[in-house]
């Protein structure tokens, strides 16, 4: 893998690679082996193995309180916010081990971004929104940051509808808009991955239509997993699914052979409806 697609994560132990990838032919970003975590003395994760190859779209379905979300933060380390989290088993990104105590975790959310299921705009103009996020990772020269809060208005599809009233509060656009400002604000320090957690189910359709094309355009440049309630959005979006039961995970594979053809009955039972 090189730097060119992955930049690092500061750690002092070497790791080495681990596995090869299970479906598709882009190299893995992330990986996981026996990760499990605990909220106390309760298992949210048991045991989940798998790999998400790098530029695709992953989506994670499954009954509320399956793990879906829980198993997302880990990805950035906002379970370390929790009191009383436990893991074990080895969260990789890009061969690295995330949880090393040597992890620089500013950094390691700096290259993985995230997208939350209600929009969080500061209350600041729209370009301060972008470019606060901006200076706090370094970038001070005026003109440069007015081009960095361009660019990312633009990858996040906003520019045209807000392009002549940057300096207007954020808490001003609509609900849509407010959530592809909070895209924005997350690709403008250009991560590797962006992780959304049920991006568009405060949305009315339109805007969860704006969200869901503005997904398929965004993997040109960045790895994305989205949890999702919405069979459908998932069946959309994705390239490939994986579906969680109780912590676990029953079912990994291209999304077109998850809402086609899976191999487990379980998996069936839900994306057909017949529970969840």
């Amino acid at each position: 893998m090189t730097e060119s697609i992955v930049r690092k994560i500061p750690v002092a132990p070497e790791v080495s690679e681990r596995m090869s990838p299970t479906v598709g032919t882009a190299l893995p970003i992330i990986s996981t082996q026996d990760l499990s975590l605990y909220y106390g003395a309760t298992q949210a994760l048991k045991k989940i193995a798998f790999q998400i190859n790098e530029r695709v779209v992953t989506a994670f379905i499954g009954p509320s309180g399956c793990g879906k979300s829980t198993l997302l933060r880990c990805f950035n380390r906002m379970n370390d916010l929790i009191d009383n989290v436990r893991i074990e088993g080895v969260a990789e990104i890009a061969g690295q081990d995330i949880n090393g105590k040597q992890v620089d975790v500013i950094e390691l959310r700096k290259r993985v971004g995230m997208v939350f299921q209600r929009s969080n705009p500061f209350p600041k103009s729209i370009h301060e929104n972008i470019a606060y996020a901006l200076r706090l990772h370094g970038l001070t020269n005026k003109d440069a940051l007015s081009e960095a809060v361009e660019k990312s208005l633009r990858q996040a599809a906003l520019w045209d509808e807000v392009k002549d009233r940057l300096h207007a509060s954020a808490l001003g656009l609509s609900g849509g808009q407010q959530q592809r400002l909070c895209i924005a604000r997350a690709i403008a320090i250009q991560p590797d991955i962006i992780l959304m957690d049920e991006p568009a189910s405060a949305l009315d359709p339109l805007a969860t239509s704006r969200i869901e094309e503005l997904i398929l355009d965004l993997k040109k440049d960045f790895t994305i997993v989205i949890v999702t309630h919405n069979m459908q959005q998932a069946a959309r979006v994705s390239d490939f699914t994986a579906f969680f039961y109780l912590g676990e995970l029953v079912e990994y594979d291209s999304t077109r052979k998850i809402f086609t053809n899976p191999a487990n009955r379980q998996t069936e039972d839900y994306v057909t409806g017949r529970f969840g």
